[in-house]
C-alpha cells in the first residue's frame, strides 16, 4: 500500500466526511468535520493480539503531523511484535504519568502547606471561623497591633509556646494585663478552631501550643487573670467628676484665648457618662441609640435587641428626671440627625471606642507604651489626667465601670437583686420552664429602681458633704 502524503491530506475537503484514508503498515484514518466546520482526521493502527483485531489511536491530523502519527504507529507495532498489547501498555503508561503528576502536585501542595504562616491562619479564621460584631474590627485591630508584626510570618508547623508567650509578655510589659488575657483567649479560640480542620491539623502535629500557656504566670502578680474587675466610683468620686466637668467648661469660657485654651470634654461624651451611670446601659447600646427610640413624652428609651450584647433581648428603660435632663442636653447637640451620637457626617453612629478613648485619654498616668515606659504622644488625641479621680488612689475608671457603679448604688438603695439584673438586661438564672412560662416584665419595679437611682445621683451632685460620707 502506498504512503499517503501531506499534500493529499490537504486536498481533502469537509464534503468528504467519513472518507477512510490509509497508509502503509496498518495505519488508517477517517475524515471528520468538527462543530466549527473544520476538518480533522484521527488515525489508528490496527493490529492483532491473540485472536482479535484491535485499533489503537496514533494521533489526529492536522493537530499531529504525519511524522508524529507514523512514529506512534511504529512504537505500537514494535510493542505488538513482542507479544504485548499496545493498548494495555499505553493505558499503563498513562496511569503512570497521572500518578507521577499527582505525586508532584502532592509534593507541591505539601510544600505550600509547610509554608503556611500564622497570618495565613488568621486570614482563613476571619473568613470561615469567627464572626463578631462590627465585622471583627476589634479582633483585626488586636492581631494587627500585637500578633502579626511579631509572629505573623512564623510557619504554623514551627509555632511554639515560646513564640506565643513572647507576644503576651510584650503586652504585659506595657501594663496591659487585661489586653493580654483577651488576646490569650482569642489566640486559643483561633488555634482550637484550626486544630479541628485541615490543613492546619496536619501542621499542628505536636498539638495546640496555646494549651501550654499559663496566663497566670505571664500577667502581673497583682492582676486577676479571671478578668473580674471591681472598680466602683464612690459618691465622692461621682461628685468630683461633676466638679471636673463644670470647672473645665467655666475655665474654657473665661479663657482669654480659646484657641490655645484646653477644651473641655465634648458635651455629648459628658451626657453619655451620666446616662450610662443612671441607666446602667452598655456603652455600645448607647452609642447605637437612635432618636426614634427615645420618647421625652413617655420618658422612655427603647434599646432594640440587635443593639444588645449577644442579642439577648430588647429593653425599655424608664428615664428618671436625671437621665431625661441629659438626654435633652444631648438632643440639643444631635437632635437634627437620626442618631443620638452621630459621626462627623451624621450618617451613622460613632464607634463605642470613641467614648472609651476620650475617658481613657484623660487618665494617662495609668497608660504605658509598648516598651513599658510612658505612652508616646499620639496625634489628634487628648493626653492629660483631667478625669483622674481622688488623685488616682483607686485606679483608672472606664465606661463599663459606670454600669457597675449604677448597679452598686441601686443595691445600696435597697433595690432587689433580681430587679437590678433586669435593669441591666442580664440573662436570669433558672430553669427553661420558668423562662418559658413566667413573662411578667417587672416594668413598675424597674421604673422605680431607675427613678430612685436618678434621685440619688441628684443628691450626690448637690452637696459634697453627702458624697464623702459613703463608700470612702
Amino acid at each position: 500500500m502506498s504512503r499517503i502524503t501531506h499534500k493529499e491530506l490537504l486536498s481533502i475537503t469537509t464534503k468528504q466526511a467519513g472518507l477512510v484514508v490509509r497508509d502503509d503498515g496498518g495505519l488508517f484514518g477517517r475524515v471528520r468535520v468538527k462543530a466549527d466546520n473544520t476538518l480533522t482526521i484521527p488515525f489508528y493502527y490496527r493490529y492483532r493480539h491473540g485472536d482479535k483485531l484491535h485499533d489503537i489511536s496514533c494521533g489526529s491530523w492536522p493537530h499531529d503531523s504525519l511524522a508524529q502519527i507514523r512514529e506512534a504507529r511504529d512504537a505500537a507495532r514494535a510493542r505488538a511484535a513482542t507479544g504485548a498489547d499496545p493498548a494495555t501498555v499505553k493505558k499503563v503508561q498513562k496511569i503512570e504519568v497521572q500518578e507521577a503528576l499527582e505525586a508532584k502536585l502532592a509534593q507541591v501542595e505539601a510544600q505550600r502547606e509547610a509554608g503556611l504562616t500564622v497570618r495565613d491562619m488568621f486570614d482563613v479564621w476571619l473568613l470561615d471561623g469567627v464572626q463578631r460584631r462590627n465585622d471583627n474590627a476589634e479582633l483585626k485591630r488586636q492581631f494587627n497591633a500585637d500578633v502579626l508584626p511579631k509572629i505573623g510570618g512564623v510557619a504554623v508547623r514551627t509555632l511554639t509556646e515560646h513564640d506565643l508567650r513572647h507576644v503576651l509578655r510584650a503586652i504585659v510589659t506595657r501594663g496591659a494585663n487585661r489586653s493580654a488575657v483577651s488576646l490569650r483567649n482569642n489566640l486559643k479560640q483561633m488555634l482550637n478552631w484550626a486544630q479541628k480542620r485541615q490543613p492546619w491539623r496536619r501542621l499542628l502535629v505536636e498539638g495546640n501550643p496555646m494549651d501550654l500557656i499559663e496566663i497566670g504566670r505571664i500577667v502581673s502578680p497583682d492582676f486577676d487573670p479571671r478578668g473580674v474587675r471591681e472598680r466602683v466610683l464612690s459618691p465622692a468620686e461621682i461628685h468630683e467628676l461633676h466638679t471636673v466637668f463644670d470647672r473645665a467648661r467655666k475655665e474654657y469660657e473665661q479663657a482669654a484665648n480659646r484657641r490655645t485654651a484646653v477644651q473641655p470634654i465634648e458635651i455629648t461624651t459628658e451626657c453619655a457618662i451620666w446616662i450610662m451611670l443612671s441607666t446602667m446601659c452598655r456603652v455600645g447600646e448607647l452609642t447605637m441609640a437612635r432618636w426614634e427610640h427615645v420618647s421625652f413624652e413617655r420618658k422612655e428609651w427603647f434599646i432594640p435587641k440587635e443593639n444588645v450584647k449577644d442579642r439577648i433581648s430588647s429593653l425599655t428603660i424608664s428615664l428618671s428626671d436625671f437621665t431625661l435632663r441629659h438626654f435633652r442636653r444631648l438632643y440639643d447637640c444631635s437632635g437634627d440627625t437620626d442618631w443620638c451620637f452621630p459621626n462627623y457626617m451624621g450618617t451613622l453612629h460613632i464607634s463605642p471606642r470613641a467614648i472609651t478613648k476620650q475617658i481613657s485619654d484623660r487618665q494617662t498616668m495609668f497608660k504605658h507604651g509598648r516598651d513599658g515606659g510612658p505612652r508616646a504622644k499620639m496625634t489628634h488625641r487628648r493626653q492629660d489626667d483631667r478625669l483622674v479621680l481622688q488623685s488616682g488612689k483607686h485606679g483608672a475608671w472606664t465606661a463599663h465601670d459606670l454600669r457597675r457603679t449604677g448597679a452598686t448604688l441601686m443595691q445600696s438603695l435597697g433595690v432587689t437583686l433580681d430587679v437590678i439584673d433586669r435593669c441591666q438586661n442580664h440573662v436570669l438564672a433558672g430553669s427553661k420552664v420558668r423562662r418559658h412560662y413566667l413573662h411578667y416584665d417587672y416594668a413598675l419595679e424597674k421604673q422605680n429602681a431607675w427613678k430612685v437611682l436618678g434621685k440619688h445621683l441628684e443628691d450626690i451632685l448637690k452637696t459634697e458633704a453627702e458624697a464623702t460620707t459613703q463608700y470612702k
